[in-house]
């Protein structure tokens, strides 16, 4: 039964595929992130996967977002490749 939700390829980009198999198996008290981006008809983009360590409330690192950046204008461009 098709619900109109296609399946769609998961592309891990940089370390992001590594660094979510080194969290934790059980619940370690730690506050872990994954980022993705889901914009794309075709595909889903895991942009980067990292344990959250900041002392100063929700706020991401600028270290993280930074490279969050770079790798979803990474995920742009292999994207327009993939679909011209």
């Amino acid at each position: 039964m098709d619900d109109g939700h296609a399946t769609r390829p998961i592309t891990w980009l940089g370390s992001s595929r590594t660094d979510l198999k080194g969290f934790p198996q059980q619940d370690d008290m730690n506050t872990y992130r994954a980022v993705y981006a889901a914009q794309f008809d075709e595909a889903i983009y895991v942009l980067h996967a990292f344990q959250k360590k900041s002392t100063r409330g929700i706020a991401t690192p600028t270290r993280d977002v930074d490279l969050i950046r770079r790798r979803l204008a990474d995920a742009e461009r292999l994207h327009r490749q993939r679909t011209h």
